[in-house]
């Protein structure tokens, strides 16, 4: 039997046109995901920090979000009050807290962690934030700090804040680990200011209160540069407290304020007992017996 090779042959130019059929679908499915790519709206699960071209290492850091809130919105938690606190780490100065609910139709654009911000920035969105939301600021002062410590006065001053809102919030979230003692439910979220938004707002009001206040100061305390680094222990501040001595915007029981005022005002600072010395009357109370029982005998 006899068979036809050429019936086991494509035509001439089927190759071609198979390819061709075969790749078209390929084109078209990536025109279509580079089209969806291309009007994919940016929505808050999607949007992030845009990083440069061209620049590697760089890690996008997404802002915070409005997501927490609304999750209690939606299940009829509200108000819902973010706090958060500025001015614990300074050597000078008060600790500032402030608490505010967002108005979730009127949420200003730029909301971020105080310290991702700008000084102009932080100003520019201070006086949009209390326009547009309840706010409230308490102060805890110097002499607070070095009565309870840091750490009780910053809560104190927290709870003030939350306490002093215009209307009572049913939630707060809290900067940090600690939750505040509060007639609401208190929830603390760690690196709360750049996750939350309202905790985010809320670092705003109280940088930049506390900052006002500190140029405030300058001006009654000149040379400790207060304007410039707000109370922080940085080279300009230490140097001029070796030269000038703490003030009483000062914080006593911080290490370094503790060794100026041990070195302008000595008479302030109370000696600490020696427990391991004997004193005077001690020796003569001890003589006085080894005289008596000397004499018995």
């Amino acid at each position: 039997m006899i068979r036809d090779k050429s019936a086991g042959k494509p035509a001439k130019g089927a190759s071609k046109e198979r390819a061709a059929n075969t790749a078209a679908p390929a084109k078209a499915a990536k025109a279509i995901a580079a089209k969806s790519l291309a009007v994919k709206p940016r929505t808050a699960k999607t949007a992030a920090v845009k990083v440069p071209a061209g620049r590697k290492g760089i890690i996008a850091i997404a802002p915070p979000s409005f997501r927490r809130e609304r999750v209690l919105i939606k299940r009829g938690v509200w108000p819902v009050a973010g706090c958060d606190e500025a001015g614990r780490g300074p050597l000078a100065g008060p600790v500032v807290a402030a608490a505010v609910i967002l108005d979730p139709d009127r949420i200003p654009r730029g909301i971020d962690d105080s310290k991702r911000l700008t000084a102009e920035a932080r100003e520019k969105l201070f006086d949009k934030i209390c326009a547009t939301a309840q706010v409230s600021v308490a102060i805890a002062s110097p002499a607070r700090i070095d009565r309870d410590n840091i750490l009780r006065a910053s809560l104190w001053a927290l709870k003030r804040a939350v306490v002093a809102l215009p209307e009572a919030p049913r939630h707060v979230f809290v900067d940090g680990r600690d939750r505040l003692d509060t007639a609401c439910d208190c929830e603390a979220v760690i690196g709360g200011d750049g996750i939350v938004l309202s905790i985010a707002a809320a670092s705003i009001v109280a940088k930049v209160t506390r900052d006002r206040l500190m140029c405030a100061l300058a001006q009654d305390c000149p040379g400790y540069g207060f304007e410039q680094h707000k109370g922080y222990g940085v080279p300009e501040h230490l140097d001029a407290l070796n030269r000038l001595g703490p003030t009483v915007h000062h914080r006593s029981f911080f290490a370094p304020v503790a060794a100026a005022r041990a070195k302008h005002m000595p008479w302030t600072v109370e000696p600490v007992q020696d427990l391991f010395s004997v004193t005077e009357a001690e020796v003569q109370v001890e003589a006085s017996v080894e005289v008596d029982a000397s004499a018995n005998l």
